[in-house]
């Protein structure tokens, strides 16, 4: 087996620069990219924290070792006849494999592999990440995204073991088997590799998700970057409503632009920081008003991420979505996870549907929409996981944010609404996955709904999603591209809603023929272009308004 330069692997660890995403049956799709961007894009520009990963054959010799085969497989035959329940079967296996003791020869090479990355980083004491990468995940038909755990803050080669057996269990929490089981995957033909990598000081930072595509329309000449305070955990699991940016790709080339065409403040309530408790390595505080008031990336910033996402996706030739955290002692922007996108790359280029609902009742409340259908029902308000037995099947899925726990109910709603999360939270990325509409960050669905409540979910609008009140009709219309005739005179599109635009790129049209300024000032700017640069000219009710407006942007020009 190849040497890196932090020493040789072996059987059971090998080091990223040794790795390449050929290597996914080795150490799983998420530590395979990271290898494969080590090796083939440190040369452009692409920073990727060191580290290493252990392999497939470790996982095996683990559980052979303490002879958990035969257990596993009993329990996973008890479930499948009915005899015990998905929560049993789970405990129960994640129990025996915690028990588990390691075996001599793959302690001592974890161990010595992370004592030769302390000494490559210069840390003797260095706090690492250790991560799951499952043998199966990331792959064009099934992500897998968000099965197994993750665990930060990671200090020492004794909690780095009890990291890396938790890891271990974690392949089979109730979420990852109920997922193999609709996916048809074998429980015991999936193993579990585990990344183990320099911590990025993004606590003291910043760090989110990134697409290459915008998650929403497919449209592929947009990088979609959402950003929050402190390590990007809260981002993924959508605990926080994040800043968002878009880019537009074309003009990236060009170092005299600046292509950032949208940016949105979030709210970013909490930031998770490190911990010097071993017990709770990282805890969660509510960010400063300050924190809240400003964007966590400068436009400098947001163009350097995004030129790296069109250089990730040049390589890997498919749309990208990547997790990316920001150094708070050097500023250095990292990309610490790299996986192909795997919703809107597989929706039929050959058709759209088209959703209109029809004399809807009145707005009760607003958020980002993901997706572009629509569905009534009623409300079934659950805020926590300990509830979902409460879930009506067809109901409306209200809550204040999912992890990969919520995923069996989620799959029986037929809309999802939720208090907090950006476009590239779980919320946002299953609901993208089942192809149901979605409204995240509301900010008070939970407060504002209640349960047995008739509303209408309509992500029909644009980048806005609604909430209306009752049940209106909802219609859909399919358009096949391949039916409609090419003809002479070159038909343009009209736009109004600027938000809008991204969803019928699609469309065989020659591009856009009339854009409706007083849409895009009413829509998107908010306020007239005079307001904003005359402020001292407005009333004080006027003012404060203008003040919110602006937030986070260096003046009112700056806004515009």
């Amino acid at each position: 087996m190849a040497t890196g330069e932090a020493g040789a692997s072996t059987p059971s660890i090998i080091w990223f620069d040794d790795l390449s995403r050929g290597d996914v049956g080795l150490v799983g799709g998420k530590n395979a990219s990271l290898g494969e961007m080590v090796q083939e894009l440190s040369q452009a520009g692409i920073r990727v924290p060191p580290g290493f990963a252990t392999t497939s054959d470790a996982f095996w010799a683990f559980l052979d070792h303490n002879d958990l085969r035969p257990g596993i497989s009993a329990a996973i035959d008890a479930w499948d006849g009915g005899k015990a329940s998905l929560q049993q079967t789970g405990q129960a296996i994640r129990n025996m494999v915690l028990r588990g003791d390691w075996p001599e020869a793959l302690r001592a090479d974890l161990l010595s592999a992370h004592a030769r990355l302390c000494d490559r980083t210069g840390h003797p004491d260095l706090s690492v990440a250790v991560r799951s990468s499952a043998t199966a995940e990331d792959l064009p038909n099934a992500s897998f995204a968000g099965q197994q755990e993750t665990f930060l803050n990671v200090s020492g080669g004794e909690a780095l073991l009890d990291a890396c057996r938790r890891c271990y269990a974690s392949l089979f929490t109730d979420r990852a088997l109920s997922y193999r089981r609709v996916q048809g995957f074998d429980h015991l033909s999936v193993a579990l590799s585990v990344g183990v990598q320099q911590m990025v000081r993004s606590d003291t930072g910043g760090s989110g998700v990134m697409f290459s595509i915008d998650t929403e329309s497919g449209f592929d000449k947009l990088v979609l970057i959402n950003a929050a305070w402190g390590l990007g955990e809260n981002v993924v699991q959508g605990a926080v409503t994040p800043d968002e940016y878009q880019v537009f790709k074309p003009f990236l080339d060009d170092p005299d632009l600046v292509p950032v065409v949208e940016k949105a403040l979030g709210a970013k309530e909490i930031k998770m920081i490190l911990s010097s408790d071993p017990a709770r390595p990282t805890r969660n505080v509510p960010t400063s008003r300050a924190e809240r008031a400003h964007f966590v990336l400068s436009d400098a910033e947001i163009v350097e991420l995004a030129r790296a996402a069109v250089t990730i996706e040049a390589h890997y030739g498919c749309a990208m979505d990547m997790e990316w955290a920001r150094d708070g002692d050097t500023g250095d922007l990292f990309i610490v996870q790299a996986r192909p996108e795997t919703v809107q790359s597989r929706l039929e280029d050959a058709a759209m549907k088209s959703y209109t609902v029809k004399s809807p009742g009145k707005p009760l409340l607003t958020g980002l929409s993901v997706g572009s259908a629509a569905a009534s029902g009623q409300v079934c308000l659950i805020e926590s996981a300990a509830d979902i037995d409460r879930f009506v099947d067809g109901g409306i899925l209200v809550t204040g944010t999912t992890d990969p726990d919520w995923v069996p109910i989620m799959k029986r709603a037929s809309a999802i609404v939720t208090d907090s999360g950006g476009r590239t939270s779980h919320a946002a990325i299953v609901s993208r996955e089942l192809g149901l509409p979605a409204i995240v960050g509301t900010g008070n669905a939970t407060f504002l709904l209640h349960d047995g409540q008739e509303v209408t979910v309509s992500c029909a609008e644009g980048s806005g999603g609604v909430v209306y009140d009752g049940l209106a009709e909802i219609e859909v219309e399919t358009l096949h591209h391949d039916t409609i005739p090419d003809t002479r005179t070159r038909v343009m599109l009209n736009i109004a809603n600027p938000s809008a635009a991204a969803r019928w790129w699609r469309l065989p049209a020659a591009g856009v023929g009339l854009a409706r300024m007083e849409f895009v000032i009413a829509n998107t700017i908010k306020a007239h272009p005079m307001a904003l640069l005359h402020p001292d000219r407005l009333g004080e009710a006027e003012r404060v308004e203008i003040a919110h407006l602006i937030r986070g942007h260096d003046s009112a020009e700056d806004s515009l």
